[in-house]
């Protein structure tokens, strides 16, 4: 059986997590989705779990991060070409997300990003199959990381 990871994020309007998520292509697992949380799919092995806050603070004892004033992490997944990276980012922010970084090309690697509606930051990326260039490490730097 492959290993499944379940990311788990406070969200302050569950609903309005939901519309935003399945405005850029999600579905939810019904099985796992009451008021206090909903269980979205990545794909057969990945989830992110969004839990109203209060029920996702009985899971720690240490303070929510608030991620409208701070980075908590990065969520970054793949899609399958770079148009398909600007397409997601357009529909994260007519659905009511904001802008993150700038684009990065790299050429064989391609992203760019947006916040959710919590602030969460979240990065789109397409790779090269074949991967970088000789010599280039996915930095962009010829030089190994030991320099």
């Amino acid at each position: 059986m492959a290993t499944q990871i379940y990311l788990n994020l406070p969200v302050k309007d569950l609903k309005r997590s939901v519309e935003f998520f399945t405005a850029l292509g999600f579905s939810f697992n019904p099985d796992y989705t009451d008021e206090n949380a909903t269980c979205m799919i990545i794909n057969d092995n990945a989830f992110v779990m969004l839990l109203v806050e209060g029920f996702f603070k009985t899971f720690t004892h240490k303070d929510v991060a608030d991620a409208a004033g701070a980075t908590e992490a990065i969520m970054a997944y793949s899609v399958d070409s770079k148009e398909a990276v600007d397409q997601t980012v357009r529909k994260a922010l007519a659905a009511g997300g904001t802008p993150s970084q700038e684009v990065q090309d790299y050429g064989f690697m391609y992203s760019h990003s947006f916040q959710d509606p919590d602030g969460h930051l979240w990065e789109v990326m397409w790779m090269d199959p074949a991967g970088p260039p000789a010599g280039e490490t996915p930095a962009g730097s010829t030089e190994s990381p030991a320099n």
